[in-house]
């Protein structure tokens, strides 16, 4: 049964909400606790967070190509199970191994549920129209921050991190699954004639200058998502006023998603691309030039811009190559982005400790590269004869 539009884009942005919450930024809230009660350093607890990223990074064009031949539901509630069982293993972890393990079944989970499997549902089911949709998931999606590490510091206090990781496991089985089982048309895949699809997908100038765009912006991403607050007490905040700031980066990326949503939408996604890149650079330029009054500056150009990349990374590959083998093509462009934020952190950790300057002169220099990118990218011509699975 089809559903309307705006209950699935609401459904899909939820399950995303809980997604992230209880995968990317759990470890943001818990990781300390789970070292001191594991006898293990804070270091290698961070690493398994490295570890679960690194899973996507290793299956996304394998996730693509079972998407695009069987149907994109089918994953979406796989992603559910998956993460809640990874959630509980990491709830019984007693020691590294444990651990490692949950955090291994958390990557698979995000693997098959964060952005890019309801991106690529929303094309199959809308086609070329689809980037209203994918900016309306990105936009609510976006407050997974926002409600998941109150949230989880709240849960934490009240049952423990053991009981917080079992509580995310519970919403994922009891709430998402069925949400998404009941507002989730099903997508019938392309059977045998995605292999001749995917045939046609082959690198080319654009998906390399993609690849490397969104490789730039995940690694910064990743990197001010762990050391923001360092970096801004780095200039002379306060430890409570480099956190204070840091929280502006949640609100300013969902700001800008809303904004996409709305006033932005009549622009060329290139042109908002573009924009986004020196969105990054401009915060920096403040914080070098005016130091800690610059702080919250610094962190509202880097949720702002990074707002607006995630919407182009599901809109951009869209809006040059069309609907036709959009998963793949985007999994293979996204691949680089995926590796890159695994190894973002501990190389900004080294920068940060040798001169903070140098970092944020570092990250800056990479989203000029990210503006470089965004020229020469032509649109190709796709058949009007293929149309989106509806």
């Amino acid at each position: 049964m089809n559903r309307p539009q705006s209950l699935v884009v609401a459904g899909f942005g939820l399950g995303q909400i809980a997604a992230f919450a209880s995968s990317f930024y759990l470890m943001g809230v818990l990781g300390d606790a789970i070292g001191r009660d594991l006898h293990l350093s804070a270091t290698f607890v961070f690493a398994m967070v490295s570890v679960s990223l690194a899973v996507p990074a290793l299956i996304a064009p394998q996730v693509a190509r079972f998407i695009e031949e069987r149907g994109g539901k089918r994953v979406l509630l796989a992603s559910h199970v998956a993460l809640a069982a990874g959630l509980v293993l990491v709830g019984f972890a007693r020691d590294g191994v444990g651990l490692a393990l949950g955090m291994a079944v958390v990557g698979l989970g995000q693997a098959l549920g964060l952005s890019p499997t309801p991106f690529a549902i929303l094309v199959s089911l809308y086609g070329e129209s689809a980037r209203r949709p994918i900016t309306a998931v990105a936009l609510i999606g976006g407050l997974g921050s926002v409600v998941g590490w109150p949230l989880t510091s709240w849960l934490a206090e009240q049952v423990g991190w053991r009981g917080t990781h079992f509580v995310w496991a519970v919403v994922q089985i009891a709430v998402c699954l069925p949400l998404t089982a009941w507002v989730c048309p099903r997508t019938p895949g392309q059977g045998r004639r995605t292999e001749a699809l995917h045939a046609q997908v082959r690198w080319d100038r654009s998906m390399i200058q993609l690849a490397v765009l969104f490789a730039c912006a995940w690694f910064i991403s990743t990197c001010m998502s762990a050391h923001l607050p360092r970096l801004l007490a780095a200039f002379g905040l306060s430890p409570q006023a480099a956190a204070a700031a840091a929280g502006l980066l949640g609100v300013a990326a969902v700001t800008m998603r809303f904004l996409e949503f709305t006033v932005l939408r009549r622009l060329p996604p290139l042109a908002t691309t573009r924009v986004a890149t020196l969105m990054h650079p401009a915060g920096a330029a403040a914080l070098l030039t005016l130091g800690a009054p610059a702080g919250p500056l610094m962190a509202i150009g880097q949720g702002a811009g990074n707002g607006m990349l995630t919407v182009a990374k599901g809109v951009l590959p869209l809006s040059l190559y069309g609907p036709s083998g959009y998963a793949y093509r985007s999994a293979l462009i996204g691949r680089p982005a995926l590796i890159a934020q695994v190894f973002g952190p501990a190389l900004f950790a080294l920068a940060l400790e040798r001169s903070p300057t140098l970092a944020i002169v570092g990250t800056s220099t990479l989203c000029l590269v990210m503006f470089a990118m965004t020229f020469g990218l032509v649109r190709r011509a796709h058949s009007a004869q293929e149309p989106a699975i509806a």
